[in-house]
């Protein structure tokens, strides 16, 4: 694990500048990014993989089904063919097993917008239920940091330097593990507390308990650390987390669709140490290797600071958005986050009717 460099307001938890915003106040952007075929991967000059997008093929758009603006509004692109493509080889689907993961910023601010994905929860799940009727879940909330609750904290034990936080808990090493399950989030404005996921997973499953309640208390992982999506994202699909023996596993079924949540206030900085090692195209490259380098198995949903037509130069978690085959840019600051899940569950839908099992 390589050192970081907590800045002075993140370390205490404390709330920066730019502050949770009152409803009605700031912009409302949503930019859907779909291209005609995945991204594909090819091997760099260090022996890595990149991820290449694939642009969309130009021509007759009625046909395409494209669409564009300039404006910094919505951008379509997509080409997901027909039932008379596809012949004797028509795609079974996903059969609703759908594999949910949510990458949660812990950077100061955040606690506003997490509470917001807890209230939209619940809609989205009784969306996904009335699309899939047989549908079976694994979800996860991984958050973007490499530590455990709040150093300052710890250091103060048995007085607690916030609210409820726990001072008699001692961390697994999975709760110290970058892209591991949370299961106990602490820290300032966190829910301090062991969140009773069933059976000693890190994951939720269909049928566990409370569900909404787990969940809320999952996702609940406050303002008192990182915002390293990018990398958190590479751990929790990797294979060493998700086989026997890793933090997570079963959790990534490969005949399940992968849906991929960010939440973050910050655009994952480009600037060593504050951001994630690695860059777009590594870490979807990352993800094409856990899905059988078949990106359309995966929806992305990236709910962040894109005020900025378009995506800022250093938003790389907008950059890598733009990737996916089935992808949307929405914005963090918006109001309410269920019409974006409302969205993001017809893309789940077109996925999933064409998404074709690894033998």
């Amino acid at each position: 694990m390589r050192p970081r460099i907590r800045p002075l307001a993140l370390a205490l938890g404390l709330t920066p500048a730019c502050t949770f915003s009152p409803a009605g106040s700031s912009p409302f952007t949503t930019t859907v990014v779909m291209l005609s075929s995945g991204a594909s991967t090819t091997d760099d000059s260090a022996g890595g993989t990149t991820a290449e997008p694939v642009a969309s093929t130009t021509g007759d758009e009625s046909s395409t089904g494209a669409a564009s603006s300039d404006s910094g509004g919505t951008t379509l692109s997509l080409d997901v063919g027909t039932d008379s493509d596809l012949g004797d080889g028509k795609p079974i689907g996903c059969k609703g097993k759908i594999d949910f993961l949510f990458v949660i910023s812990r950077y100061g601010g955040m606690y506003g917008f997490q509470k917001q994905l807890m209230t939209a929860f619940p809609d989205f799940i009784a969306t996904i239920e009335e699309k899939f009727a047989d549908f079976d879940y694994h979800i996860m909330v991984v958050d973007g940091d490499p530590y455990w609750g709040l150093e300052t904290c710890d250091a103060q034990c048995p007085v607690q330097c916030v609210p409820n936080y726990p001072c008699g808990y001692t961390p697994t090493y999975c709760d110290l593990a970058m892209g591991a399950g949370t299961v106990f989030p602490a820290g300032g404005e966190a829910a301090n507390k062991l969140c009773g996921i069933a059976d000693g997973r890190r994951y939720m499953v269909k049928g566990q308990p409370d569900l909404k309640d787990t969940f809320a208390c999952t996702a609940q992982i406050g303002n008192s650390g990182g915002d390293w999506l990018g990398e958190a994202l590479t751990a929790a699909v990797h294979s060493n987390t998700n086989d026997p023996g890793g933090c997570n596993p079963g959790f990534l079924r490969k005949d399940a669709l992968l849906m991929i949540t960010f939440i973050s206030n910050t655009y994952d900085s480009p600037v060593k140490p504050f951001g994630s090692t690695g860059s777009p195209e590594t870490w979807t490259a990352a993800v094409a290797k856990a899905k059988n380098n078949d990106l359309e198995s995966v929806v992305l949903l990236n709910i962040g600071d894109t005020t900025v037509p378009g995506c800022h130069e250093k938003d790389r978690l907008c950059q890598m958005t733009k990737l996916f085959p089935y992808a949307m840019n929405t914005e963090v600051w918006a109001d309410d986050y269920r019409p974006f899940f409302d969205d993001a569950t017809d893309l789940v839908e077109t996925a999933c009717a064409d998404f074709v099992p690894p033998q």
